[in-house]
């Protein structure tokens, strides 16, 4: 065995095989999140009688219905211990490209496509740039963020499109605001793109890859799995579901916006977090995912039936996120544990018995 061979065996037995990268989402991790939702949820629903009701419930649904999708896309590049910055730029440049294409005569259908598409280019661009060049995740989307929202602008000069009077438009819209019996059709279309994600993360090769590119980027390679191709695919994913993302929008507010919302970004990364997700990647999954979306839109619901100023709900939010980053840290580093161990006051020695 040569020098080489040997310095790099025990690296390699050191990893785990390649199913031994998925692991088990933790109890821990999704029980924080749902125990923090069951206690806001109690306490809004004996303060606030209406908070209980069928149609407040769906409505927070609906109010949260882009973040839901956003936050998809947000869990595969995080997995992967990437972050995107510009998911909110990207969702208003598809909705833009839909309005056009509305504006322009087409019908609904092909307009969607096109909407869905561009996302996916736009987060291949970020994808290539990350994945294939190596050039930080944090400089490429925080660019590509400025881009976006500055090429909105330029093509419609600060304009706000219009869609409501377009009878194209009107399946769009209906399946942003309508129902299927009593739940929305937004509800049951988020439902099946979480369980597609969740397929895709637990049951495919590329699944696999995702955790293991998160758990060990270099130990992934180790492995034989293409790690910048697996980065490159995550952002295009992120980028999907900015195109969806921007139909629910522009289907909810009946137009095509050039304004990016700058609260919406910290709200997907906010309800990521909350759900458990580890910011070093390899950690986490959908379910933790849904329920920080859920605790988020709850939350926002109840300052609404509370009548507090919309002015708050960003500094709630931020504050939310803080904390749960905060506490994510704890866990990770074992801080926590640490900080208690040394509040603990040593007990003084006992006295010696006397004869």
């Amino acid at each position: 065995m040569t020098g080489k061979e040997a310095d790099l065996q025990p690296v390699v037995e050191a990893q785990p095989s390649r199913a031994g990268f998925v692991r088990a989402p933790s109890i821990g991790r999704v029980l924080g999140a749902l125990i923090g939702l069951v206690l806001v949820i109690l306490f809004l629903g004996i303060t606030e009688p209406s908070f209980m009701t069928w149609g407040n419930i769906m409505n927070i649904f609906r109010a949260q219905s882009i973040t839901f999708i956003l936050a998809i896309g947000m869990t595969f590049v995080i997995l992967t211990g990437g972050l995107d910055l510009s998911v909110a730029s990207a969702t208003g440049f598809a909705g833009m490209v839909l309005g056009f294409c509305i504006k322009g005569g087409m019908s609904a259908v092909p307009a969607m496509l096109i909407t869905a598409i561009t996302g996916a280019g736009l987060g291949l661009i970020n994808g290539f740039l990350i994945g294939i060049a190596r050039i930080s995740f944090f400089v490429v989307t925080l660019a590509t963020l400025s881009i976006y929202a500055s090429v909105i602008l330029v093509l419609t000069r600060g304009s706000t499109i219009s869609l409501f009077a377009y009878e194209t438009f009107n399946p769009i819209a209906h399946i942003a605001n309508e129902n299927v019996g009593p739940f929305p059709i937004i509800l049951l279309v988020i439902l099946a793109l979480y369980l597609i994600g969740w397929f895709v993360l637990h049951q495919t090769a590329f699944g696999r890859a995702v955790y293991a590119t998160g758990s060990n980027a270099e130990a992934a390679r180790l492995n034989g799995l293409n790690v910048p191709l697996t980065l490159m695919l995550v952002y295009v994913i992120a980028g999907l579901m900015c195109g969806l993302g921007a139909i629910q929008q522009d289907g909810r507010l009946t137009a095509a916006v050039p304004v990016v919302d700058p609260n919406q970004m910290l709200a997907v990364i906010a309800a990521v977090l909350i759900g458990g997700m580890s910011l070093r990647g390899g950690e986490g999954g959908l379910l933790g995912t849904f329920l920080g979306c859920l605790f988020l839109g709850v939350i926002q619901n109840g300052l609404t039936l509370k009548q507090v100023s919309a002015f708050w709900q960003g500094t709630v939010t931020g504050s939310i996120l803080l904390i749960a980053v905060g506490l994510a840290v704890l866990r990770e580093t074992g801080a926590g544990g640490k900080l208690i161990k040394s509040l603990r006051r040593k007990k003084p020695p006992s006295a010696p018995a006397q004869t």
